[in-house]
């Protein structure tokens, strides 16, 4: 019977029931199902704050498991810590978080408590202590703990293998008088911090986003300027609403690379040459380059063979 199917020019069915066409291609919209539920309305970035009041709760009242993370923080980091872990502790209270400073290790310790009920808490308080480690003033690391914030620890220490450029160029990224980072502030509403050989960055994660690219590109020779040029001409582009569904690249700038064709002549070279031409080709002529040759330079005389 399949035989006869096939004979007069009609696929026949596949054995595993998926549903295929002529060329049998696999129909993958087969299970696809209405999703009442979702629809354009609705904000999937949108962040919920975690509140016992309107019903979030966890099965079984408490977490399963006890949760920590620790680490390390540079020896210079150790008094200003102890100053303000007082502070640290009673703001991890208010979200049942435990917290311990060894000063002995030089570490950081938080773990969650029978009386955690907020399940992700405890990684907001990893990045606490991450950032605290990394030089950034308290105050503001504890901003982390609000679901409005994230953070990302840029590693910049292995992109420039030569000291002196890596330098200079995180100095570039910094700027005169900060004032680079500041402009890179404003435009991605983020808090940045050079420290060492990592940027650490607050803010939300579209921002972030853009820091980490301005920042990588800095490292590989690309200046600050032009992204923070191209980050302002996007900032006005959005305000307006007309241009929400079309492509700005017309609007951003290209920079592209100059790839010089002549080494560029050191001032006193061109300066000797045109005093040369000037008095008629008497200044000094350098002498020319003799030619390489593989056989070793003639044996000169000793002073005993000049004498006689």
């Amino acid at each position: 019977m399949a035989s006869n199917i096939i004979e007069h020019g009609q696929a026949a069915a596949p054995v595993d029931g998926t549903v295929g066409d002529r060329h049998g291609k696999k129909n993958h919209n087969k299970y696809r199902r209405d999703k009442p539920w979702d629809n354009a309305d609705i904000d999937h970035w949108e962040n919920n704050p975690w509140d016992e009041s309107t019903g979030d709760t966890l099965p079984g009242g408490r977490l399963l498991e006890e949760s920590s993370f620790a680490t390390l923080f540079p020896k210079y980091r150790e008094k200003y810590l102890r100053e303000v872990w007082p502070l640290v502790t009673r703001t991890l209270d208010k979200y049942k978080i435990a917290c311990e400073l060894n000063l002995v290790e030089g570490s950081m310790t938080v773990r969650t408590t029978r009386k955690t009920s907020d399940p992700y808490i405890i990684l907001k308080a990893r990045d606490l202590i991450k950032l605290l480690a990394r030089s950034i003033p308290a105050p503001q690391a504890l901003k982390i703990l609000n679901d409005e914030y994230n953070c990302d620890i840029i590693k910049i220490g292995g992109l420039v293998r030569n000291k002196e450029r890596f330098v200079k160029r995180r100095q570039r990224l910094i700027g005169p008088d900060g004032a680079t980072l500041k402009a890179l502030e404003l435009l991605t509403q983020c808090y940045i911090l050079v420290q060492g050989n990592t940027v650490s960055v607050m803010g939300t994660h579209k921002g972030i986003k853009k820091v980490r690219t301005v920042v990588i590109e800095c490292m590989n020779n690309i200046h600050p300027v032009y992204n923070i040029k191209r980050l302002m001409i996007m900032k006005e582009l959005e305000k307006d609403p007309k241009l929400q569904n079309e492509s700005w690249e017309r609007f951003l700038p290209t920079f592209q690379k100059k790839n010089l064709s002549k080494r560029r002549k050191p001032r006193q070279v061109v300066e000797e040459a045109q005093k040369a031409a000037k008095n008629g080709g008497e200044g000094k002529v350098r002498s020319k380059k003799k030619s390489y040759t593989p056989f070793p330079p003639a044996q000169q005389p000793s002073k005993i063979d000049l004498q006689l």
